[in-house]
């Protein structure tokens, strides 16, 4: 972008449009989609609480993830051949009421709270469509309104080793742009968005439906892609996990960037940009 002596940049404190109307809607909506999804998908777990690679799976199989208990009581992670115990956490925990239960996950992290298999695939089925239909909806969107082209292409200068890793010096120093720079996506948030965007939603959605018998009625080849309904299983979890991975490295960021400007503009659109602080000397 080239710079220009008219006062047409925005300068520093000032209040300007940030968020277009279906960005805001998508993020919210997503947010609430993905938390339902994350929970009601626990429960799920929580029937077979064991990863597999391959078409099958079942107790007497070799898992490559298992959250359980052992025969002394105590709660375990088992990840390949390690394991650590996580009594109080996963595996054997205790209720509100004070009573020890031996389930993966506990109940304040489930939807339902209480057991119920058939409850949490409704819940989780019925926010798969909300996820799905508006991920297609908001990629159209992006793509008509020019969004997808105007903040998240990645130039030849971006891709320049000696560019990423100036961002990542950055972020680690917590130096935030200021100014006009702060409305312009900088490398790492590209690669985040693009990875979640076209890698891990598309690869929930498509790893969900290599999970369902039904599949392999109209197309089989989703779960023969992935290797087995197993391993569309385990992929789906990693997945899963990416997501919330993502989603606590956008919280811390938010907070550090000033979580009242960055909030309000994702609900009313408005953001502040923030005004250059000056390095101690």
């Amino acid at each position: 972008m080239t710079e220009h002596s008219e006062p047409t940049q925005p300068a520093q404190g000032q209040l300007v449009r940030r968020h277009r109307l279906s960005t805001r809607i998508w993020h919210w909506v997503n947010a609430v989609t993905l938390l339902v999804m994350l929970m009601s998908g626990l429960m799920i777990f929580n029937a077979h609480p064991r990863l597999y690679w391959g078409e099958y799976g079942a107790n007497a199989d070799a898992a490559w993830l298992e959250i359980g208990a052992t025969q002394s009581g105590e709660g375990m992670l088992r990840i390949g051949g390690g394991a650590i115990r996580t009594t109080g956490v996963l595996g054997v925990w205790t209720d509100g009421e004070g009573k020890e239960k031996r389930r993966a996950f506990p109940s304040w992290s489930t939807i339902p709270s209480h057991y119920s298999l058939a409850d949490a695939r409704v819940w989780h089925l019925a926010f798969a469509w909300v996820l799905a239909l508006g991920l297609l909806a908001y990629l159209v969107r992006s793509l008509l309104n020019g969004h997808i082209r105007r903040d998240l292409h990645i130039t030849a200068r971006e891709w320049r080793p000696s560019h990423i890793w100036h961002d990542i010096r950055d972020h680690a120093r917590l130096r935030f742009p200021s100014g006009a720079a702060a409305l312009h996506y900088n490398v790492l948030q590209k690669l985040s968005y693009i990875g979640v965007l076209f890698v891990l939603l598309p690869l929930i959605i498509l790893t969900g439906l290599g999970m369902s018998p039904g599949t392999d009625a109209w197309a089989p080849w989703v779960t023969q892609g992935f290797g087995g309904r197993q391993s569309a299983r385990s992929i789906h979890f990693i997945a899963a996990f990416l997501l919330v991975g993502f989603f606590l490295v956008h919280i811390v960021m938010v907070i550090l960037a000033g979580p009242i400007n960055e909030v309000r503009s994702m609900i009313t659109g408005n953001y502040r940009l923030p005004k250059e602080k000056d390095d101690a000397k």
